[in-house]
């Protein structure tokens, strides 16, 4: 009996997308919960498993768009419980005798290093004449190489749906707000010394390893409890104010930006949250996230140092009014009091929808993340 397989359900607002790849191949025999192919849509590239059992004939093409709910394959479990049929065994080619090469034939392939049995004979009985042996080493000869020109060559590759939405959205971002961002820098000296001291405990206890990020979703969900402004988003001529934090983390994927979200972060102990954070990180690239873990954000960090980025201007998620953006740590010299030591320094970005967020606010959430992280006990590590 054949079963359908079909495109699942991936959300309210999807309604296509683009089989980017099929993991089997017409005629393959497939289990259950096996990889079939992966899906991409205007969210996330995630990997469809069978839903049955059997012999796979697919249906849609590869790069093929196709809609929610269509057929792409059928499974025949029936063929897959008869015993495949053995293919014929392919007959051996009946070995030719020698045909023994003259002298001036012989020194030719010597010379050349010619293999006897690949040339074409073209003499009685299929001798190999000394015209067949002086064309083949002319072949093997190297053609002269022309002078090298100057690339004018290009290559087109269409943009994936992922990286057409995310585009189309930072447009749009462009077009209806008006962003503005606004810089500090934080001394990460005691959060470096407390991931060094408790990391093997926390991990022992919870699981996970601390990161640098749970510390920043932290304190920026306790700064965002006193500014409101910067958990809002315009909608018309109404500003709505969340009172959840419904943190993004951005995740750079080789398709395209993706951003899943940890929702209700505000609630979260650090375990959760490192718990919560690796598990979008790594269903993330597994091609395992839902569309609807892509949506709902309403505060979103990116955290560009883990590529080397010693500073940068975020664009926030549409129609999010703001972005933290993490840079990567360089000791440098700073003054602390009268003196003038080397830290482990920051840069820490903040860029804002100015329609909804004035500077002064802007300014005293970036203060407050920063007295957070160089102050981090008041976030109270559970272990």
């Amino acid at each position: 009996m054949k079963k359908n397989i079909v495109v699942p359900e991936m959300g309210e607002s999807v309604s296509t997308g683009v089989i980017v790849d099929w993991l089997k191949k017409n005629g393959d025999a497939v289990r259950e919960g096996d990889p079939l192919f992966e899906l991409e849509t205007d969210k996330a590239t995630v990997v469809v498993p069978a839903t049955s059992g059997g012999t796979i004939e697919i249906l849609a093409e590869k790069d093929a768009e196709v809609r929610i709910g269509q057929v792409v394959a059928l499974v025949d479990d029936a063929a897959a419980a008869m015993p495949l049929s053995q293919p014929a065994a392919e007959k051996s080619p009946v070995a030719q005798p020698p045909v023994p090469l003259s002298p001036s034939v012989r020194r030719i392939v010597e010379e050349n290093r010619l293999e006897p049995s690949a040339l074409p004979g073209s003499g009685a009985g299929g001798r190999i004449t000394k015209a067949d042996a002086q064309a083949a080493a002319e072949k093997q000869q190297p053609q002269a190489v022309a002078p090298a020109a100057a690339k004018t060559g290009q290559t087109r590759v269409k943009m994936t749906l992922l990286r057409k939405k995310t585009a189309e959205r930072l447009v749009q971002a462009r077009l209806e707000s008006v962003h503005v961002t606004t810089y500090n820098e934080v001394d990460m000296g005691k959060v470096m010394g407390i991931r060094s001291h408790f990391q093997e405990a926390f991990e022992k206890e919870h699981g996970v390893k601390i990161g640098y990020m749970s510390f920043f979703v932290k304190a920026c969900c306790k700064a965002l409890s006193s500014h409101r402004e910067l958990n809002a988003q315009v909608e018309g001529d109404e500003i709505v104010y969340n009172d959840f934090c419904n943190i993004g983390i951005a995740i750079s994927m080789d398709r395209g930006l993706i951003v899943p979200v940890v929702r209700n972060a505000e609630r979260l102990t650090f375990a959760e949250l490192e718990r919560a954070i690796a598990d979008l990180a790594r269903r993330g690239r597994d091609k395992r996230l839902l569309p609807d873990e892509l949506s709902g954000g309403t505060f979103s960090i990116t955290n560009g140092g883990v590529f080397g980025s010693l500073m940068s201007t975020p664009v926030p998620a549409y129609p999010q009014s703001a972005i933290l953006g993490m840079h990567t740590i360089k000791k440098r010299p700073v003054a602390v009091g009268d003196e003038v030591v080397v830290r482990p320094m920051m840069y820490v970005a903040l860029t804002y929808d100015h329609r909804i967020v004035d500077g002064k606010d802007a300014i005293g959430f970036l203060v407050k993340v920063k007295e957070f992280v160089e102050d981090p006990d008041t976030l109270l590590l559970e272990m």
